[in-house]
């Protein structure tokens, strides 16, 4: 890219970056849950409608869709941001604190959503470079299974599209890196749920009941040896028990414990073995203590598998913008996303935007006091566009 093409996407990048800031703000003060996205998709698609040659629609009730045409034929390259927030009540002392009591933007979606309608603008005024398409999908219910992905593929928005590319911010990473990763970045998030059922009594009298909680500790316990023993070390899995609900009162053994729990897997074949291992132990322990038990098992989102070509030439595209210093390659992360499910449509990448302050020392996602160093968000725009301008380059 020469030096002067360079200087002018630098230059209309910044031209945005307080726009970018305030709709990143806004957003944020105004957060809703996954499928709720109502206002935050009438915002998207008003601001949308302000740029030029941009053709807006709502291919879902909360998702958006803006389509630019460039002046030549060419390919079709999607974009996508996702626009939910999570159920924690903010404790942040951010003068932009979340007004939505119970709700806020702790992963970073509300600055996804700012970088993108930043790109759209950014790119509405270079029309006349673009051998192609450009698809901005503003992609609602992330954090929910079955999540908006899916449905906005369902609706077409993925149609003719040839390559898909998203980003994340991501506070463990300081401003100003860039993680591009070929192959598995993101693990398929499994949910479980298990009821352990004995017979209740009083709690002075243990040897008249079956206990349901020591059932049920047990089960915790013993399902960790499906990481620690039963599966090949060199496979990454992770079980984890994060709800464990039994009793009302003190002198009180209750009828039944509940678990609920995720299970993070990268390989099918994995996942289908360690979904029956725990069944075999939920059965094994339930039975030695005269428990019955009901197991549900609900496979998530497929894991995130970057395209080797696709994100070589991202790479490539992203060591010409930011210097080879800043662009370094990650390692798979257990986390899930349903990025995967336009992947399945179209070869694509998914890359990590670095949002920390460099201290190591941020609050990480999903956190009450999460937020985002807000000088990452210049950096997804001129990403997002110099990948943009070089793929549909003619």
């Amino acid at each position: 890219m020469l030096v002067e093409e360079a200087a002018d996407i630098a230059s209309r990048v910044g031209a945005v970056g307080e726009e970018v800031i305030r709709w990143r703000r806004h957003l944020h003060r105004h957060p809703e849950l996954s499928f709720q996205e109502k206002e935050t998709a009438r915002f998207v698609f008003e601001t949308l409608r302000e740029f030029d040659g941009l053709e807006v629609s709502r291919p879902t009730a909360t998702g958006v869709l803006a389509r630019l045409k460039g002046a030549f034929p060419g390919p079709v390259l999607a974009l996508r941001a996702d626009m939910d927030a999570l159920p924690i009540q903010e404790e942040s002392s951010l003068e932009f604190t979340s007004r939505v009591p119970g709700v806020m933007h702790a992963c970073g979606h509300d600055g996804h959503t700012a970088i993108l309608l930043g790109t759209a603008r950014v790119l509405a005024g270079l029309r006349d470079r673009l051998h192609g398409e450009v698809r901005f999908v503003f992609q609602h219910a992330e954090e929910v299974y079955p999540g908006g992905a899916r449905e906005l593929v369902a609706a077409g928005v993925m149609e003719g599209v040839d390559r898909v590319v998203g980003l994340h911010l991501w506070s463990p990473l300081p401003v100003g890196r860039i993680e591009v990763t070929p192959g598995p970045v993101l693990a398929a998030p499994d949910e479980f749920r298990i009821t352990v059922r004995g017979r209740g009594g009083h709690a002075a009298q243990p040897q008249e009941t079956v206990d349901p909680i020591l059932a049920a500790a047990q089960v915790v316990v013993n399902l960790q040896q499906i990481v620690s023993r039963l599966v090949d070390p060199r496979q990454p899995v992770v079980v984890s028990v994060t709800r464990f609900h039994a009793g009302t009162a003190h002198n009180i053994i209750p009828e039944t414990a509940e678990l609920n729990g995720t299970v993070r897997t990268f390989k099918p074949e994995i996942q289908g073995r360690v979904s029956s291992l725990m069944e075999r132990i939920v059965r094994g322990v339930t039975q030695a203590h005269g428990a019955t038990y009901d197991f549900r098992y609900q496979p998530g989102y497929r894991p995130v598998v970057n395209d080797p070509g696709v994100t070589a030439e991202v790479r490539e595209i992203l060591v010409e913008a930011f210097g080879e210093a800043a662009v370094v390659a990650g390692v798979p992360d257990m986390g899930g996303e349903d990025f995967s499910a336009y992947q399945e449509a179209a070869p694509g990448t998914f890359f990590m935007v670095g949002a920390g302050d460099g201290t190591g020392k941020a609050y990480p996602h999903h956190h009450p006091r999460f937020t985002i160093n807000e000088e990452s968000l210049p950096v997804g725009v001129k990403a997002f566009v110099h990948i943009a301008l070089r793929m549909l380059a003619g």
